[in-house]
């Protein structure tokens, strides 16, 4: 095409391809510095927790508020993503987080347990965000790199996921400086990072790449008729819409599984290690090992996946967590093989989260994407903080084999819902 030839798509306007440009580059800066700011959450805040309630019990249920607000976030942001963009949302979403972390450095002060919950659980809107973040990446992105885009998002939060939790560290310097509790300067630190990173967002989406994408996709509609959802329908709305395209079922079942299969073989690992006489530098090592599977591959996955095809990865997906779940079953007694098990558990999420969101998002009309991927996004944390209450009491009853079949199980459903998917016509089909 030369420079006087119009556009064959919208997607091809100079203003348009401007604004994608700028939506990336906003979207990584804030990944980097929103994840920061939540990163010391599983880490410092499970010590938070466990200092501030004296109990197991209650120290519990903190840890896994996080989850749970992500879960109760994901799909009320994707509602106000559909009203009024992504900017509006996502920066809600990290101004939450960004109290929620104040009010982590408040119940480290008081030692109040109401406090710290409803910090942890504002912290959540925080990992919410990061998720609606991989799918503003797709809002403004050529069909032929969507999942690209997607996974770049996914890859830069691993800065975040590796840095975070280390935040304790200055966070000594903090708390001495400022005078704070023990364990506050962390969340202090996250406090500002995150604020600063709702900033970011509220600035650098100009303008906003869902509006700017519905203006262009006003007359979509789903093949085979259906109007788009109006911004204000409801959760069962947005899983109807999953279900009526066997493209999307087959996305948001990949995604929900694949978490199932992940969180509640992760969750359990330190426990099994520990059984197997292992202290903190073992555990630390092996967890490491499954994060670096997690992310930092996702940008080989997303060009696989935009270069094969968005069913095919999640496919090679499925036969990645049956490996992960075949090496955890035989080697279970074998701490090198637990770690190469827990590392390929990591890749496989990887390799089907990725193509999956991207196929989520191209199963539904332009205007219905936001309620569902808020739907899909519900769905995983709450996947996650079943996965994570289920895991202990399968691994007192069946052991660590056990959580291995029950994580290699969670393929069937998925591979029925391929074979279903690859007989409608589409790209990533």
């Amino acid at each position: 095409m030369s420079a006087f030839d119009p556009p064959a798509t919208w997607l091809e306007l100079p203003d348009v391809v401007r604004a994608r440009r700028r939506t990336l580059t906003t979207l990584l800066v804030a990944q980097v510095l929103g994840t920061l700011g939540i990163g010391a959450a599983p880490s410092v805040g499970v010590l938070l927790a466990e200092q501030v309630t004296a109990s197991e019990t209650w120290a519990g249920l903190a840890r896994s508020s996080t989850t749970v607000g992500a879960a109760l976030a994901a799909f009320p942001l994707g509602a106000l993503a559909a009203r009024r963009g992504r900017a509006g949302s996502l920066t809600l979403a990290w101004t939450v987080a960004a109290v929620g972390t104040a009010l982590l450095v408040a119940a480290a002060q008081t030692g109040s347990t109401v406090l710290l919950v409803l910090g942890m659980l504002g912290t959540g809107a925080g990992a919410a965000a990061g998720l609606q973040s991989r799918f503003a990446a797709t809002d403004l992105a050529e069909p032929a790199h969507r999942a690209r885009s997607l996974a770049l998002v996914v890859w830069i939060g691993t800065l975040g996921a590796v840095v975070g939790p280390n935040l304790g560290l200055p966070g000594e310097w903090v708390e001495a400086r400022l005078g704070l509790a023990p364990l506050a300067g962390a969340f202090a630190i996250g406090a500002v990072l995150l604020a600063v990173t709702a900033g970011v967002v509220a600035l650098g989406l100009r303008p906003d790449p869902l509006l700017l994408a519905q203006r262009h996709t006003a007359a979509d509609a789903r093949p085979g008729g259906g109007a788009p959802l109006p911004g204000r329908a409801g959760f069962a709305a947005a899983l109807r819409e999953v279900r009526a395209s066997p493209r999307g079922a087959l996305a948001l079942t990949a995604l929900v599984l694949a978490h199932v299969a992940m969180v509640s073989v992760m969750t359990m690992t330190p426990v099994h290690l520990a059984h197997l006489g292992h202290g903190v530098g073992v555990v630390g090592l092996t967890i490491s090992l499954h994060v670096l599977g997690m992310f930092a591959l996702a940008p080989v996955v997303g060009a696989a996946a935009d270069r094969f095809g968005q069913v095919p990865t999640i496919l090679a997906g499925q036969v990645t967590l049956v490996g992960a779940a075949a090496v955890n079953l035989l080697g279970a007694a074998s701490t090198p093989a637990v770690a190469t098990g827990l590392f390929l558990l990591g890749l496989g999420w990887s390799v089907v989260t990725v193509p999956a969101a991207a196929l989520l998002s191209e199963s539904v009309p332009a205007r219905s994407r936001p309620l569902v991927q808020g739907t899909g996004d519900a769905l995983m944390n709450a996947a996650a903080a079943l996965g994570a209450i289920v895991s202990g009491p399968l691994l007192a009853v069946a052991g660590f084999p056990g959580l291995a079949v029950v994580s290699g199980l969670c393929v069937v459903p998925v591979v029925a819902l391929a074979a279903r998917a690859r007989r409608v016509p589409g790209r990533g089909a």
